[in-house]
């Protein structure tokens, strides 16, 4: 039998696994990767991007912290897009098409040419809590020991896919599910709920009439995901592009003829389903007044003929899906290459977590990523960040790095998902983030670089870069606020070409910005700012036109801050408090919450709950 030590254990090779393992090792923890199959690192079940709306936000989120998903989805791109940008920059959310395979290799390569970290085959079926260290154990009777575990499953644990009334045992896209962990993480103290997602057909794109489609190309120099890309340019050249069609009303007599197939209908699925990601079963039905659904067509990767049909996610069998997929406009002559499917897995609660994602009865063991009852690739990639950070200052001995919703949209997610739970899986939204104003995707660096560097996750080079930036824009943002323009015939000319009244007086440069019309690329020539960087002239654009409301979103986050400083102890009697109603002592007992912003998050406690509760602490002080 083989017994090896790590200080830091990592079960899984998805998304919140790489970047747990990741900051765990850069942060000199001997660090190791479990994998049932290593052609799974990094792997895309279902659609091949990276990003989108509020997505974007945790990608950049993830990077500022040091983090390796923006960076591998910049080397391995086919397009990227920003999203949202006929609206305000606080929900402008970049998007790219990713190579499926590529960002797998590259995440696998990064993984194994990382020092401290090595990657093992093996499917760990046994965790056990001895002394002050983690046992593991795998199905060829291995035997390893760990001071910390980070637990990130994701869709693998007691799978299960299902092909209309057909449920076959089976993780995601064939690869085997993992079946005994879920025993293991019960005896230390988790409960599990069961969730289902699902994934539509791949087809061949050469059996697919482009011509019937609308092209969706990338954008022209579109921007990169990395700050340490930032000022680049992606190339608009060579990018893949996207087409866009329909389902038709044929589509829907066959979904409707075929109801009974579906295991959603039939009472043969069990678990409960992403009602932001409904299949087209679900869009059909609920959406009975509509006759036609958007269909994206999307390439997998770019040495591959196979392309995903985003939007229309299917359980039914695969004997109807190719009545169904010829039903839509373009697809008429399509062969499907790999069905499409639902799974069913099971997932933790996790408000049996605490805010570093730590369980509360097991001290050491760390949960992050869709075991979490979260969707999405990004979702899971931020919790494994927090996750793998608070696993090193676990081993090292230090205090758990958080953070709250007013410093990121990763604050969100898990505050979201440790103090409310999920009763689905949980997909990130801008609305989810009550200060999206000072969470922007652009920012992101300057809200977190300093923690990542603070953390060792950032190198001291890119730190001289990330200060260099902050001291220029806070130099801008003081000259636009006390530089003042003379009417020219050029500067009016531009005033003109923007759509807005001339000046006929003089003007202060941050007076102009507040125009709807203006921004300081289009007045950088008349302001001295020529020479400086787009992205360095649209954090003053930015700052300058929305100063006064981020004003009022910075007095709104102090007063959070101030519920949030107001601790309570851990061994509070909720039960005992008669000054609380029956629900609220049973949720506050049952949650354990750190503060009385986070008491007050919790549904079913009511704010008179909240007075009630401050009132009973001033009393015991």
């Amino acid at each position: 039998m083989t017994e090896a030590a790590f200080e830091t254990a990592v079960i899984g090779a998805g998304h919140a696994a790489c970047e747990a393992a990741l900051a765990a090792a850069r942060m000199g923890c001997r660090t190791a990767v479990f994998a049932i199959n290593l052609d799974s690192v990094a792997f895309m079940p279902c659609n091949p991007s990276v990003g989108g709306t509020s997505k974007g936000h945790l990608v950049r989120e993830i990077d500022a912290l040091g983090g390796e998903m923006g960076r591998n989805t910049d080397k391995t791109m086919l397009q990227t897009r920003m999203l949202n940008t006929s609206k305000g920059p606080a929900v402008y959310s970049l998007r790219a098409q990713a190579d499926k395979r590529a960002y797998s290799a590259e995440m696998k390569r990064t993984l194994e040419n990382t020092d401290n970290l090595r990657l093992i085959q093996a499917e760990i079926t046994d965790v056990r809590r001895e002394r002050d260290y983690f046992r593991l154990e795998t199905d060829l009777g291995e035997v390893y020991r760990a001071r910390a575990v980070v637990a990130a499953a994701g869709t693998y644990l007691n799978a299960e896919c299902l092909y209309g009334l057909r449920r076959v045992e089976s993780g995601p896209s064939g690869f085997r599910g993992s079946k005994r962990l879920r025993a293991a993480l019960e005896k230390l103290g988790l409960e599990f709920m069961r969730f289902k997602t699902g994934t539509p057909a791949r087809l061949d794109g050469r059996t697919l009439d482009y011509s019937r489609m609308t092209l969706q190309p990338g954008d022209d120099g579109g921007e990169f995901f990395s700050f340490e890309n930032e000022g680049r340019a992606a190339p608009a050249a060579g990018q893949t592009p996207c087409y866009l069609t329909y389902t038709t009303a044929r589509t829907r007599e066959i979904i409707l003829e075929n109801l009974r197939l579906s295991p959603f209908y039939a009472g043969e699925a069990r678990g409960t389903g992403a009602r932001y990601c409904p299949s087209i079963e679900d869009k059909i039905v609920r959406f009975a007044d509509k006759e036609t659904h958007q269909v994206f067509i999307e390439p997998e990767g770019a040495g591959t003929n196979e392309v995903y049909v985003q939007g229309v996610s299917t359980a039914l069998p695969p004997g109807v899906q190719t009545e169904l997929y010829r039903s839509v406009a373009g697809l008429e002559r399509c062969e499907i290459t790999r069905p499409a499917y639902a799974i069913e897995y099971d997932c933790a609660d996790a408000r049996g977590l605490t805010a570093g994602l730590m369980a509360r009865g097991a001290p050491g063991l760390f949960l992050a990523g869709q075991v979490n009852g979260s969707s999405g690739y990004e979702e899971a990639a931020a919790q494994g960040i927090i996750a793998g950070i608070n696993a090193a200052n676990y081993v090292l001995g230090r205090e758990p790095f958080k953070l709250d919703r007013s410093q990121g949209y990763i604050g969100v997610l898990i505050d979201d998902l440790v103090t409310k739970g999920t009763r689905e899986p949980y997909r990130m939204m801008t609305s989810r983030a009550e200060y999206r104003l000072v969470l922007r995707q652009d920012n992101a660096d300057a809200r977190l670089t300093p923690a990542g560097f603070a953390l060792g996750l950032v190198s001291p080079e890119r730190w001289a870069r990330f200060t260099r930036k902050r001291d220029i824009i806070k130099e801008e943002l003081k000259r636009a606020r006390g530089l003042t323009l003379r009417p020219s015939p050029e500067l009016n000319g531009a005033l003109a070409e923007a759509g807005t009244a001339p000046i006929t007086a003089p003007a202060r440069l941050d007076a102009l910005l507040r125009r709807p019309e203006l921004n300081m690329r289009r007045l950088a020539p008349f302001c001295g700012a020529e020479g400086l960087p787009g992205y360095i002239l649209d954090a003053v654009n930015t700052e300058i036109k929305y100063e006064g409301y981020i004003e009022r979103q910075n007095e709104q986050i102090s007063r959070f801050k101030e519920m949030e400083g107001l601790a309570l102890p851990e061994g509070l009697d909720y039960a005992a408090m008669s000054c609380l109603r029956t629900e609220a002592r049973q949720k506050l007992e049952a949650a354990r919450p750190a503060n009385i912003g986070q008491a007050g998050r919790i549904s079913g406690v009511s704010p008179a709950d909240i007075s009630a509760l401050m009132i009973e602490l001033k009393k015991r002080r």
